[in-house]
């Protein structure tokens, strides 16, 4: 069952996000610290913890991986308009997990 469609997309999810939170709380030794860097650096350890939960089979995890990254792309882009390359790659991994994750989510839903 390990090659079941969901279950890839759940581990692509997983890898995407984890990712990302190594990368927004590595980022602190990058940055100078201000209430920018440790926000990221915050919701970098909220990635992380969303990412070890994918690779479980609960679906508060997928749900999670759905709902938090959509709320920090819409946080950024709101904040800051549309930032710098940088911020736009992230804004684009950020999408990519929350589609693989509702992807998942909903087929995991819909497979019985």
């Amino acid at each position: 069952m390990s090659g079941h469609p969901t279950n890839r997309l759940r581990l692509l999810a997983a890898l995407l996000i984890t990712l990302s939170g190594v990368t927004l709380v590595a980022s602190l030794w990058q940055r100078s610290l201000n209430a920018t860097a440790l926000f990221d650096a915050l919701l970098g350890a909220t990635y992380l913890i969303i990412g070890i939960g994918l690779y479980g089979r609960s679906r508060f995890s997928l749900a999670m991986a759905t709902f938090v990254p959509l709320a920090a792309a819409a946080w950024v882009v709101a904040s800051r308009g549309l930032p710098d390359p940088l911020y736009v790659g992230r804004l684009a991994l950020d999408c990519a997990v929350a589609t693989c994750s509702a992807a998942a989510w909903w087929q995991g839903a819909h497979a019985e």
